[in-house]
């Protein structure tokens, strides 16, 4: 099929985008730790019966370095990482969250070229600088929901965490990940998550209120979708269109994913499209395409 790896792409970036907005409703009524405990568990049984229904082996015969490689991949990018971009999508909003979520790239290339040795391109450089231009509007944009300064920077600062770690959890695996199953190590890094962020959630002194709204139905209807288009759909169309298409046409296109954001965040959440909002977006999306150009 003509172009399947850029449209699998494409899809992708609005997965995740409908994720993004249904995690800022969950976020509502569901603490950050207890929402991503719930996509993570769920995330793990799907991904484990569409390896089943695949017929891949879950556990295959590889070395201990690898899974244990993995593990700590999904503790810093799923465990950490995640649970801080949960934060700041609560604090933010979505479409000040997406635009902070574009330094991804930026942390990927700077890690690259520091433990990787790769290149910096031109077009890269400039993507870098959009992206953090973009950023700072948002940083200085007057919003509606009139946040104080210093719950502003808070949100902004835990995104930016957000992202760091997630791009070094990629950047870290990246190499060894290309002689390993992708749907094994996308379920090895969901458990890694899962086994790091379990523990801190049982022994932590306010489990209960983490804890409690999960078991509330009325809950799920956000919740379960959210997970699903999040943690599973999402990974196997990024992985398809990596598969399918230039590794950079289909990373520039994941990177759409904003300006879905954007779009499904005015629709749906009623944030209102400020022109300085239009403006940081546009930037951000420039930027991600750029800095995830070859």
């Amino acid at each position: 099929m003509p172009y399947l790896g850029e449209v699998l792409a494409l899809v992708s970036g609005l997965f995740w985008a409908g994720a993004v907005i249904l995690f800022k409703v969950s976020g509502r009524t569901v603490p950050p730790l207890g929402l991503n405990l719930f996509k993570n568990v769920l995330g793990l049984a799907l991904m484990t019966l569409t390896m089943l229904l695949a017929g891949q082996a879950v556990f295959p015969r590889l070395g201990a370095g690898d899974y244990l490689l993995i593990l700590a991949s999904g503790a810093l990018g799923i465990a950490v990482s995640d649970t801080l971009y949960l934060f700041s999508l609560n604090v933010l909003g979505a479409s000040p969250a997406s635009v902070v979520a574009a330094l991804y790239s930026p942390f990927v290339i700077v890690l690259s070229l520091t433990l990787l040795a790769e290149r910096l391109s031109l077009g890269q450089a400039a993507g870098v600088m959009l992206i953090l231009a973009a950023v700072l509007i948002i940083s200085y944009h007057k919003s509606e929901q009139r946040l104080p300064k210093k719950k502003l920077w808070s949100g902004i600062a835990l995104g930016v965490l957000a992202q760091l770690f997630t791009a070094l959890s990629i950047v870290l695996i990246k190499r060894r990940l290309e002689g390993l199953p992708l749907l094994w190590a996308t379920n090895i890094r969901i458990a890694g998550g899962l086994i790091f962020l379990a523990p801190v959630i049982l022994l932590h002194p306010r489990r209960r209120g983490f804890l409690q709204p999960l078991l509330q139905r009325s809950n799920w209807k956000a919740m379960a979708p959210a997970a699903v288009l999040g943690t599973c759909l999402s990974i196997l169309f990024w992985m398809g269109g990596m598969k399918y298409a230039q590794a950079s046409v289909a990373s520039a296109l994941n990177q759409l994913s904003l300006v879905f954001i954007f779009l499904l965040a005015v629709i749906f959440l009623r944030e209102k499209p400020a022109p300085l909002k239009i403006i940081a977006v546009v930037m951000a999306a420039a930027g991600a395409i750029l800095a995830s150009s070859l």
